[in-house]
């Protein structure tokens, strides 16, 4: 039973007027988790089809990953990185050779590992490519979704994200997603030093590439000695149906035999379910001819690399790998987008699912300023399912990787049901 001392409208009351208004959250307040539940404050129990834009795909208050937290907790939380620790260095080796890289610097949030991957690109060109001193130029991609620091938005066409923040970061390139043509030939400018790509758009409504798209870009890429960095915060960590997107159907650990059939970025960023959603942790990983550039005070976060993430982040991958998430999503996955191409063939309502894994969306057939893709989460919400609207007419659905096939159909149900209700 859930017992929450405030009720979910006075929650509400109190973050409309002492929070900041950046976010539009559903109106639903959560006061318990454990795997693929969400409860409110009432008591109502939900199916989480978010999982906290994939930080949870290990699902709500794993046990193996909160006991480490709470272990670790009671001996030793912070020390910066003016000493050693006794966790760091255990955690660097365990991610390191988990994905298949000399090196990982270590921060806290996945627009802090976007900076720090944009900073390392560039001091990379200049003391290694040999591009001149504050010349190099990183390709990005229109409709991209990196975070919402200066920089980052300095290179994003979201206009709400850009509004009255100017003046903006110079050195970028923007370039049409998932066209190779485009990439190759702004890989033709001068002073190009890195080619900065989500292996599938997420917050853009779920938008998958060309199966080819990634590996073409790693070869393009490599023929002109550029950095290929992966941006892999929101679909890494099984999420896509393999440890990593740019890993195409290959879910086992690290570099592997198969490694010819999937491309492997220079830089790799990493957020979001590297903890599973218990502790902020985010990496950047790299080998030794890129990583080495960083030089002590050149870069760092007091956080960054703290014991508590250190531990979390090591039981939370363990979690990944032990109970087959991978496979699990790839598996899911499939028969989630062919439930809701069923369902789609029996309304006008949806246009069509498309995704990777269990990271999916529908499109809503209606135009991006309508309200129909909120008023069916809404819906939703009331049935006992947790989504959210991305770009106006587009629902994503992201449910953790625990989820079992009966609790998956008993969503699909529930999506059925809810779209038919609006299809009348």
């Amino acid at each position: 039973m859930v017992s929450s001392a405030l009720s979910s409208q006075e929650s509400m009351e109190l973050e409309n007027k002492y929070g900041a208004h950046n976010y539009h959250p559903l109106p639903v307040v959560l006061a318990k988790g454990e795997g693929v539940y969400l409860w409110d404050c009432e008591g109502k129990k939900y199916f989480d089809f978010l999982s906290a834009y994939s930080a949870v795909n290990q699902g709500h208050c794993h046990p193996k990953i909160v006991n480490a937290l709470i272990e670790q907790a009671s001996t030793l939380t912070l020390t910066s990185r003016a000493f050693f620790n006794d966790t760091l260095g255990p955690y660097e080796k365990f991610i390191t050779e988990f994905f298949g890289f000399d090196k990982v610097l270590p921060m806290n949030t996945g627009a802090e590992a976007v900076e720090t991957a944009i900073k390392l690109c560039r001091k990379w060109a200049y003391e290694v490519k040999g591009i001149d001193e504050n010349e190099g130029k990183i390709i990005v991609c229109e409709n991209n979704f990196h975070g919402r620091t200066t920089t980052i938005v300095s290179f994003s066409n979201d206009e709400v994200a850009r509004k009255n923040f100017g003046p903006f970061t110079p050195g970028f390139i923007k370039i049409p997603y998932n066209d190779i043509d485009a990439l190759e030939a702004a890989l033709k400018e001068e002073n190009v030093a890195g080619f900065l790509v989500e292996p599938i758009q997420g917050e853009a409504g779920v938008f998958v590439p060309d199966e080819d798209y990634l590996s073409k870009a790693q070869a393009l890429c490599n023929a002109q000695n550029v950095l290929f960095v992966a941006d892999e915060v929101q679909t890494g960590i099984a999420r896509t149906g393999s440890l990593l997107a740019v890993c195409g159907d290959c879910t086992c650990q690290n570099a592997c035999e198969k490694q010819e059939t999937y491309s492997t970025p220079d830089i790799l960023i990493l957020g979001k379910a590297v903890s599973g959603g218990v502790y902020p942790v985010s990496a950047v990983l790299a080998n030794d001819d890129i990583m080495n550039v960083i030089k002590p005070g050149q870069h760092g976060s007091t956080f960054g690399g703290n014991p508590l993430a250190a531990k979390v982040a090591v039981a939370a991958l363990e979690v990944v790998n032990d109970e087959n998430l991978a496979q699990n999503a790839r598996v899911l996955g499939k028969l989630f987008r062919a439930e809701m191409n069923r369902i789609i063939a029996g309304t006008d309502l949806v246009n069509a699912v498309r995704g990777k894994g269990l990271l999916n969306a529908i499109l809503i057939n209606d135009t991006e300023d309508s309200s129909t893709a909120w008023d069916i989460c809404m819906a939703l919400k009331e049935n006992g399912l947790l989504a959210k609207p991305t770009h106006g007419n587009i629902i994503r659905f992201a449910p953790p990787l625990v989820m079992t096939k009966e609790q998956l159909m008993d969503c699909v149900a529930i999506i059925e049901k809810t779209l038919m209700e609006f299809s009348k």
